[in-house]
């Protein structure tokens, strides 16, 4: 027997917002045989925004329940059912934290429609409920409020439940056990098992599909971290996603970041979805005007356009880089597209521009500190090889950038590491070159976190 439930809240944080209505929907595997919904006082404000989501305003829950009144009824509609939540970590979450502030501890096997219909409904484009419900042609429609979210989930729990009985597949329960203690499933054990070193780690749902890449300089205190992260409800899916862990150590920290790039542009895994593309989005481009300055401007990428010189993860990021250079080398600010209403620019008027901008000071001169940017962010020499630690203490790795391109990176014995640049070489195995490359290499170097750099 199951309890389909969907509830309303002030917010995604589960340890400091609120439930301002719940909707229980009591489902015997194939249809509705009771229900069960009420707003509830949240016992602080609802945001605007969250209102204008719901449509649940300040007045309607202001005589509502509080979560303490509510809770023998919700102890004793849920007892000895699965509960049945389409994202189920997010309510199952919230319900727990309501219960452990009154001092109880609420435990119930849990069943996600989102993994039930990734299963059962493979190669959508989206799992959110309203998209499934429109996909699978189902009559009821979600709307932000808990009893037609919960009916909206009931219909495509009924439907899933008919494809698997079709199919002659095992009961959904099964796919309940031990989901939500992802650590109990994987055993605390092996997780105290992960190497305390640089390198990266993969986690994969129990049918094995990868669905996140992550990188660390301490692999098992990193992945401990993804188990203490409560409080969005994309970590708690993915935490309750969690059935197998492997990881590889690199030895180097460059490493490390090198190969998670690499492979989450390659395998793309679910929870990773802000990274599948560049995390580079925006870039400084130079050119030469036509007085013959060296000129900076910063805007986002565009595909087979103009190669940057350096690049950022947003336009704000680029903005307060090149400002911050305009002072460094004192820069003009119309050769760096920061001034636009012609004439002086703003620093030549309180004397921290020498005048490119009126045509006291020559495109020589002016070049001279522009190069100086250039060579701060480009490769300062187009043949290297960084050296940094490597998985043992008899090793070494090694990334090798040559004619001015990544090349890719291997391991080597520390003993031959002062041999010539060729032996280096002969070890490293090619890796795609990207911008996304490009930025890590340099800003490792930058911060000179390098255990030695070779240049040839």
């Amino acid at each position: 027997m199951y309890a389909v439930i969907d509830i309303e809240t002030t917010g995604g944080n589960v340890l400091s917002d609120r439930i301002t209505e719940i909707a229980i929907l009591l489902h015997d595997g194939v249809s509705v045989t009771g229900e069960f919904s009420s707003l509830m006082h949240p016992e602080s404000r609802i945001p605007y925004r969250i209102t204008e989501i719901t449509g649940i305003t300040n007045e309607m829950v202001a005589g509502a329940p509080k979560f303490y009144q509510l809770a023998k009824e919700i102890v004793e509609l849920t007892e000895g059912r699965i509960i049945v939540a389409h994202n189920a970590r997010f309510d199952y979450g919230f319900l727990r934290q309501e219960f452990r502030s009154l001092g109880f501890d609420f435990k119930r096997e849990v069943l996600c429609t989102v993994e039930l219909s990734r299963s059962m409904v493979p190669g959508l484009k989206s799992y959110a409920l309203g998209r499934l419900v429109d996909s699978l042609d189902l009559p009821l429609k979600p709307k932000h409020r808990a009893m037609a979210d919960a009916a909206a989930t009931a219909a495509l729990f009924s439907h899933l439940n008919a494809l698997r009985t079709a199919a002659q597949l095992p009961a959904p329960e099964a796919l309940s056990r031990s989901r939500m203690n992802p650590e109990a499933n994987l055993h605390r054990d092996k997780i105290d098992q992960l190497p305390q070193t640089p390198g990266v780690y993969y986690f994969y749902n129990e049918w094995r599909q990868l669905i996140y890449i992550g990188k660390s300089v301490n692999i098992r205190s990193r992945v401990l971290s993804h188990f203490n992260n409560n409080t969005t409800a994309r970590a708690l899916e993915m935490k309750a996603s969690i059935d197998h862990i492997r990881c590889s150590e690199t030895g180097s920290e460059l490493i490390a970041l090198l190969k998670e790039s690499e492979e989450i542009k390659q395998h793309k895994p679910r929870f990773n979805r802000a990274q599948r593309q560049a995390r580079f989005q925006f870039g400084l481009f130079t050119s030469v005007d036509s007085y013959g300055y060296i000129t900076f401007r910063t805007e986002r990428l565009r595909r087979n356009g103009i190669e940057p010189v350096t690049v950022f993860t947003s336009g704000r990021e680029g903005k307060a880089f090149l400002e911050h250079m305009i002072d460094v080398y004192a820069l003009c600010q119309t050769k760096c597209h920061m001034h636009r209403l012609g004439g002086a620019c703003f620093h030549y008027s309180i004397k921290k521009c020498r005048g490119a901008c009126c045509d006291e000071e020559s495109p020589e001169s002016y070049n001279e500190r522009a190069k100086s940017l250039l060579q701060k962010v480009q490769y300062r020499q187009p043949n290297f090889i960084v050296v940094d630690p490597g998985r043992n203490e008899a090793e070494r790795s090694v990334v090798l950038v040559e004619n001015g391109k990544y090349q890719g990176y291997g391991y080597i014995e520390a003993e031959f590491v002062e041999s010539a640049p060729e032996v280096l070489k002969a070890c490293v195995s090619a890796f795609m070159d990207t911008r996304d490359v490009r930025q890590i290499i340099n800003l490792y170097l930058r911060q000179e976190k390098a255990l030695q750099v070779v240049h040839f």
